[in-house]
């Protein structure tokens, strides 16, 4: 029966734990409102309202997570124990009905209906029987619980003179789960809650029973002396009463019924139908049975016909790269013609694209957007480093710890059979004494062989003729040519300065204010500091190193603004000092007048092109050639071919006959530190070496490109977009580079070309005639 007024306590939910009223009970308490209740109910009046979650697992109840009837109780001691664990020792005074939860200072406070605990009137002749055969009940079940727990409370329940209060010391001293004793809590009727438990312990008792059946005849079957047999046998019996005789039935029906779902191939069928019943003859203790086990689920955890439905929308896909990616107009074209021909075409074999370019340029992105525009699911496998062919191929079943390769683990994860596989950084692969994983891709990328190909772990043919597979690199040379056979290149080059600038307004900085939390209005930068970001404090190809070094602004703004600095910040190109410090790297700029034996040439490196300044120095001497600058074996190479060159034509040249006798030369590239090889910086050695010996003027503007052999041909030369950009940048005019770069040249943009003039040349005279000032001659 409820009293009408209300009480306002402290409140702590309690997580699978039934506290009664009369009962006293200690227990652990973690949660910080749940320390901050007990605190509070501490300091005023030691009461606190324990309510039971619904769901344990609920780490931060409301009120509808909560049961309705709850515990007041009485707070006896708050125990701080080693390790900054708090345990509280309770005593139940009486139910509580759980009106409404309110924050009040610093925890939560529940308005609760006190309950009436009992009835008033002593009770009559039929409620004593009750009374007595609960306590005998109570005193049977005590004999069959294993603790002596219930056996303590025995003397206690004996005492109680009415049903409602014996029927709250008999459910507390129950072996059972918590939301049976909240039901027993919830029943207000004390007659009702003391039936109510004596049928729980006529059931548990039962149970029990049963129990010890089945030890008696595990202890029959059993010799006393083997624990782990007896223990064996003890499960046996315990699912022969279950109906499962051998100990490992549900698991291989449980695997049967997913092999009916998954509808295999009639091979694989097979094959698992085959290793169920191997697995059911194997002793659950013995290793192989783990082995056998783990390998039915992969086979069953492989997509065998599970597919996405594809689509062709050309128009839609030219969307998504366009919002994706800015620039790269021919690689997207090339992608676009890709899909035209998979919709045209669509059994023909796939062609397996090459995304290579320098690091930042959105190879990994780009392949991402193909998978969003054909709506194949996107797994990305990277294979930098690897050096074991099991790696691809996956281990043996006969060792320990065999493991499918990440092949099979990336159809495993992806779950159909048509997805887009992105393997990353393929030019980063080893070779070892494990085998080469290279040669082992060769089968996964041929559209001939791979629709029947096997995991050494599977030991089954698995069709990988639907994937779409694409690979990135870095670099193409590093790929053997066996594989490389097997793929189409796509050369993704720098971005522009302008394609950057575009790229850092609309697409980054929109990005990291998004993860920094700011606002359009908290933080704004001008377009001319994100130049002068652009071309001083980063020095790239791609745009990663540009992304982080406008998350370093963020983070400056988030600073001033938490801090209470400013409201709102503007980075121009006036303060942007403030915010990252000195540039990190000097405009490269062209010398003011034509200088000699010193010439600009135009290099390709990995984070995008640069310029070369390559310095020649002659002196007396006995015709020792010196090179300096961490030069690679190429660049050596080049600097011999063009001595040979001009000592061959001496005789042309307005150079001394002897002169390689009489004459010691320097060679030198500035920034030592940086190491520099290539097939490109030939044409400029030559012309700096000509220079020197013959004191003729280069033009300050000119930049050049080239390899040239020890008869004056010039060779062509590769990255020219990347080079023809840090020409730009530095302030040249004219570009010298080899003619059979003209095609080359046609395919980049003309807003790179724009400004600069282009000399395409053949031989080193030609070379010459256009590098030279005005009025310099290196002829006789």
């Amino acid at each position: 029966m409820e009293q009408k007024q209300k009480m306002m306590v402290p409140m702590m939910a309690l997580r699978g734990l039934t506290v009664f009223p009369n009962m006293a009970i200690s227990f652990p308490v973690g949660r910080q409102k749940s320390l901050d209740a007990l605190e509070e109910a501490d300091q005023f009046s030691k009461k606190i309202f324990l309510a039971t979650q619904r769901n344990p697992e609920q780490p931060a109840p409301e009120q509808q997570d909560l049961y309705e009837i709850g515990t007041v109780a009485m707070i006896k001691q708050i125990l701080k124990l080693p390790g900054n664990v708090t345990h509280v020792i309770v005593e139940g005074l009486h139910r509580g009905r759980l009106v409404e939860i309110r924050k009040k200072r610093e925890c939560e406070y529940a308005a609760v209906i006190p309950l009436e605990q009992d009835f008033a009137e002593e009770p009559d002749v039929a409620t004593v029987a009750m009374m007595r055969r609960a306590l005998e009940q109570y005193e049977e079940y005590a004999k069959f619980v294993p603790n002596s727990a219930a056996t303590d409370l025995i003397p206690t329940v004996s005492t109680a003179k009415k049903p409602g209060r014996m029927a709250d010391l008999i459910g507390a001293g129950l072996d059972i789960s918590f939301d049976r004793k909240q039901k027993v809590l919830s029943t207000l009727n004390p007659y009702e809650r003391l039936q109510m438990v004596m049928e729980i312990m006529d059931y548990e008792k039962q149970v029990l029973l049963v129990k010890r059946e089945i030890e008696s005849k595990t202890k029959e079957k059993i010799d006393q002396n083997q624990r782990e047999y007896f223990l064996r046998e003890e499960m046996k019996v315990i699912q022969e009463e279950l109906g499962d005789k051998d100990g490992i039935g549900a698991d291989a029906e449980a695997f049967r019924k997913r092999l009916e779902e998954k509808n295999p191939p009639e091979e694989v069928r097979r094959t698992v139908e085959k290793e169920i019943d191997r697995m059911m003859k194997i002793p659950v203790t013995s290793p192989e049975s783990n082995v056998s086990r783990s390998y039915i689920d992969t086979i069953l955890n492989l997509p065998w016909n599970e597919m996405t439905e594809e689509r062709f929308e050309l128009k839609e896909a030219a969307a998504i790269l366009d919002e994706d990616h800015y620039g790269l107009e021919k690689v997207k074209e090339r992608i676009l013609e890709y899909l035209a021909v998979r919709k045209n075409a669509p059994e023909e074999k796939a062609t397996i694209l090459c995304l290579v370019g320098p690091p930042g340029v959105g190879k990994t992105s780009i392949a991402r957007s193909i998978a969003k525009a054909l709506n194949r699911k996107y797994v990305r496998m990277s294979l930098g480093g690897i050096k074991d062919e099991a790696e691809i191929r996956g281990h043996r079943r006969t060792y320990i710890g065999a493991m499918p390769g990440r092949i099979m683990n990336a159809m495993k994860q992806v779950g159909t059979i048509n997805p887009l596989m992105l393997l990353d950084e393929v030019d980063k692969l080893g070779v070892s004494y494990n085998g080469d994983p290279a040669a082992a891709l060769l089968e996964v990328l041929d559209g001939e062989q791979n629709f029947t190909f096997r995991d050494h772990y599977i030991e089954l043919p698995y069709d990988l003729s639907k994937v779409l597979f694409m690979c990135t690199a870095n670099s193409i040379d590093p790929i053997p040519g066996p594989l490389r056979d097997r793929m189409e290149v796509i050369q993704l080059g720098s971005y522009t300065a302008a394609e950057k600038l575009h790229i850092a307004m609309d697409h980054l900085l929109k990005k990291q204010m998004r993860r920094h939390g700011l606002t359009s209005s908290q933080l704004k930068v001008k377009p001319e500091a994100m130049e002068i970001i652009i071309d001083c404090y980063t020095r790239e190809a791609g745009v990663r190193q540009l992304e982080r070094t406008i998350g370093k602004v963020c983070r400056k703004a988030v600073k001033a603004i938490i801090g209470g600095e400013k409201k709102s910040m503007t980075v121009t190109a006036k303060n942007l000092e403030d915010y990252l410090g000195k540039p990190l790297f000097a405009q490269e700029k062209i010398y003011e007048e034509p200088q000699v034996g010193i010439v600009r040439g135009l290099a390709w490196t990995a984070v995008g092109g640069t310029t070369l300044s390559i310095e020649v120095n002659v002196m007396p001497g006995d015709g020792k050639l010196r090179l300096t600058g961490n030069l690679g074996q190429v660049m050596k190479e080049s600097a011999e071919a063009a001595l040979s060159y001009i000592r061959s034509q001496s005789a042309k040249f307005a150079v001394e006959e002897d002169f390689y006798k009489t004459k010691d030369i320097h060679i030198h590239i500035p920034e030592g530190a940086t190491p520099k090889d290539g097939p490109s910086a030939g044409i400029t050695m030559t012309t700096a070496l000509l220079s020197a010996l013959t004191g003729a003027k280069v033009r300050n503007d000119v930049a050049m490109t080239g390899e040239v052999t020890i008869r004056g041909r010039v060779l062509p030369i590769g990255g020219l977009q990347e080079k023809v950009l840090a020409a730009k940048k530095a302030g040249i005019r004219t570009v010298i580079l080899p003619e059979e770069n003209q095609k080359d040249l046609n395919e980049i943009s003309e807003e790179i070309k724009e400004g600069l003039e282009f000399v395409t040349v053949k031989e080193m005279e030609a070379v010459l005639r256009t590098a030279l000032a005005k009025g310099e001659s290196v002829w006789k």
